[in-house]
C-alpha cells in the first residue's frame, strides 16, 4: 500500500513540478526577449514533456528499461484512445474545421522510425542521435511553417497575438518579477527528479510486489500517469471546441515522446527492448496512430459514439496488457 501511496505522491510532484518548470522557463524567456513564438515551438514543447523525459531517464539509471520504453509507448497509445476518446464523449470534437495533415504525417513517420528501432533490440546512444536528428527538422519545419505564416498574413498576427497564445496555458506575462520566476525554476528542478526517483523506484516495488513486468507497470500506471496533464488541456479544448487545441496537443505530445524522450534518454545508457514490446505493444501505438486518418484527411468529427469507442478500445488494450 505504502509503494502505491509513494508512486502517487511522485506522480502527483512531478506533475506540479513540470507545470512550475514550464512557467519558470516561460517568463525567463520572455523576460529576456526572446519571441513568444520560439517560446511555444521549442520551451514549452519540451517542459511539457519533463515528467515523461525525467522518469525514462530515472528508469535508465535504475536499469528498468521497461518502464522507460513503456512510459513512451503507453502514453501515446492513451494519447490518442483515452485522451481523445473521453473528451469526445463529453463533447464533439470538430476536427473536420482542423488541417493537421502534415503534423500527422511527421507522427507517423516518427512511429515507424521508432519501431524500426526498436527492432535492432536496443535503444543505443546512435539510435538516439537519429532521433534527436528526426526532431531538429520536424523543429526547423514547425518554424519555417509558422514564419511562412506570419508572412503570408502580413505579419498579421504579431507577438501581442503570440503571447496571448501562450497566456492561455501558461499565464506567460513577460513583466513576471524574477524573483517569482525563480521560484517557479527551482520548484521544477527540484520537483522533477524527486517525483521521478519517487514513482520509478515504488513503480518496480509495485511490479515486484504483483508478479507483473516492470513493462506492463509502465504501459499502464506510469503511461496513465503522466498522460493527465494532456487529457485536462484536451477536455477543456473540447468544451470550449478548440479542436484543433485538442488534436494538434496530441499529436505534438506523441512526437515528442518518441523523438525527444527516448532519444535524451539514450544519453544515459542503451534501453534493452522487451519482446513484449515488438510482438503486441508498438502495434497497438501503431494501430491507434492510424485511427486518427478519418478525423485528419477526411474531415470526420469525433463525435460522442467515437469518443465511446476509442475509450472503449482503450479499456480493452489496458485489461490485455494486465492478463
Amino acid at each position: 500500500m505504502t509503494a502505491w501511496l509513494l508512486s502517487g505522491l511522485g506522480l502527483v510532484i512531478l506533475l506540479l513540478a513540470g507545470d512550475a518548470l514550464v512557467r519558470g522557463a516561460v517568463n525567463l524567456s520572455l523576460r529576456i526577449g526572446v519571441p513568444a513564438l520560439i517560446v511555444s515551438l521549442t520551451i514549452v514543447a519540451f517542459g511539457t514533456s519533463a515528467p515523461e523525459l525525467l522518469i525514462s531517464i530515472k528508469a535508465v539509471q535504475e536499469n528498468a528499461p521497461g518502464i522507460a520504453l513503456g512510459n513512451v509507448v503507453g502514453s501515446n497509445t492513451a494519447n490518442i484512445l483515452l485522451v481523445l476518446g473521453v473528451p469526445a464523449m463529453l463533447a464533439t470534437l470538430h476536427t473536420s474545421e482542423c488541417n493537421t495533415r502534415r503534423n500527422y504525417v511527421f507522427m507517423l513517420i516518427a512511429s515507424v522510425l521508432f519501431i524500426g528501432l526498436a527492432f535492432c533490440g536496443t535503444f543505443t546512444l546512435v539510435s538516439g542521435l537519429i532521433l534527436l536528428t528526426a526532431l531538429t527538422l520536424v523543429l526547423l519545419n514547425a518554424f519555417r511553417q509558422a514564419h511562412a505564416h506570419r508572412k503570408a498574413n502580413n505579419c498579421s498576427v504579431d507577438a501581442d497575438e503570440d503571447l496571448e497564445a501562450l497566456e492561455v496555458l501558461e499565464e506567460a506575462d513577460p513583466d513576471m518579477p524574477y524573483w517569482r520566476v525563480s521560484v517557479y525554476l527551482a520548484l521544477g528542478l527540484i520537483g522533477l527528479p524527486m517525483g521521478a526517483n519517487l514513482l520509478v523506484e515504488n513503480a518496480a516495488i509495485i511490479a515486484r510486489t504483483y508478479g507483473v513486468s516492470e513493462t506492463v507497470i509502465g504501459l499502464t500506471l506510469v503511461a496513465l500517469g503522466t498522460s493527465l496533464p494532456e487529457l485536462a488541456t484536451t477536455v477543456m479544448a473540447a468544451l470550449r471546441r478548440q479542436a484543433d487545441v485538442a488534436l494538434g496537443n496530441v499529436i505534438g505530445s506523441n512526437m515528442f515522446n518518441l523523438l525527444a524522450i527516448i532519444g535524451i534518454a539514450t544519453f544515459f545508457g542503451n534501453i534493452d527492448v522487451d519482446p513484449e514490446f515488438l510482438e503486441f505493444d508498438l502495434w497497438v501505438m501503431l494501430g491507434a496512430s492510424l485511427l486518427l486518418i478519418p478525423f485528419v484527411f477526411f474531415r470526420q468529427d469525433i463525435n460522442r459514439l467515437w469518443g465511446v469507442a476509442l475509450t472503449t478500445l482503450y479499456v480493452i488494450y489496458v485489461i490485455a496488457v494486465l492478463t
